[in-house]
């Protein structure tokens, strides 16, 4: 399924290619007949293949899926190929290799998040590159985790920013959050043990732990027991080289945003002349 509207693929390919392809045209083999196809560099989680291809069709290319979002590929293994005259075919290269290169390095490293948490859920957070949380949303769950949150209209999530605000106690604004939004989960953000404690016994569904090292998760852990208070979501800093001492010290849940900053995966495209 494409994430991505043909309008918002149309302009990856106007940005692209604004007025011509100068070189193309220029050399005069803009309808000569040619593929290309994209192969993963090196092992990846691929994402974005389903957008590249109908952007190829976009310009004029027809493409065959080689891959589909979500596959764990090996160094090598075909994503997609595309068949066109020239012009279309470097119309459409670039957009498309840099599209699934993008997404599949988030894809990427939630995975390896994914691997190393050991059957504990990962989440990714809405701090992705501004203008982009369709698409990393896509490769966050093609990397096998989900999204934690959104945007503000979805769940209920009490920073200690919100507290600033408010005059009752923790009791207060569990009880008042239940009325107004029945339906919803009550989520909050603690940074310490004590604050920890007091919204367990104030009755919060999930204890948003905000980088508290996996030590101090485990002593959360110890005084709430599973199936006796709120889940514990560990957030902040979680990484692959860390998801598992976070998992092993009692998270719930893992919240992370650091995919969203993990490097492209290398797409290599190769022409050939029919």
């Amino acid at each position: 399924m494409n994430i991505l509207s043909d309008a918002t693929l149309r302009a990856l390919l106007d940005d692209d290619v604004p007025c011509g392809d100068l070189t193309t045209g220029a050399l005069g083999i803009g309808g000569c007949a040619g593929r290309m196809e994209f192969r993963a560099r090196q092992g990846m989680r691929v994402c974005g293949v389903e957008e590249a291809s109908r952007l190829c069709m976009l310009a004029g290319v027809r493409p065959s899926l080689g891959a589909v979002s979500g596959e764990t590929l090996a160094a090598g293994q075909l994503i997609l190929v595309g068949h066109g005259d020239a012009a279309a075919l470097h119309q459409a290269w670039k957009a498309a290799q840099v599209l699934i290169e993008w997404a599949s390095g988030i894809a990427s490293a939630a995975a390896d998040i994914v691997a190393a948490a050991g059957g504990v859920p990962v989440a990714c957070t809405r701090k992705n590159v501004p203008g982009t949380k369709a698409m990393s949303a896509k490769a966050v769950r093609a990397g096998g985790a989900t999204m934690h949150r959104l945007g503000l209209s979805e769940t209920l999530l009490v920073f200690p920013e919100h507290r600033v605000f408010l005059a009752e106690d923790a009791a207060g604004t569990v009880a008042h959050l239940r009325a107004r939004e029945p339906e919803k989960k009550i989520v909050v953000e603690v940074q310490d043990v004590g604050s920890a404690l007091i919204w367990a016994a104030a009755g919060a569904d999930v204890l948003q732990l905000e980088k508290l090292t996996p030590a101090v998760v485990a002593t959360c852990r110890a005084a709430l027991p599973r199936g006796q208070g709120p889940l514990l979501a560990a957030a902040g800093g979680i990484r692959a080289d860390n998801a598992a001492a976070y998992a092993a010290a009692g998270a719930d849940l893992l919240v992370t945003s650091s995919p969203y900053h993990a490097p492209p995966q290398d797409v290599a495209v190769s022409f050939v002349p029919c």
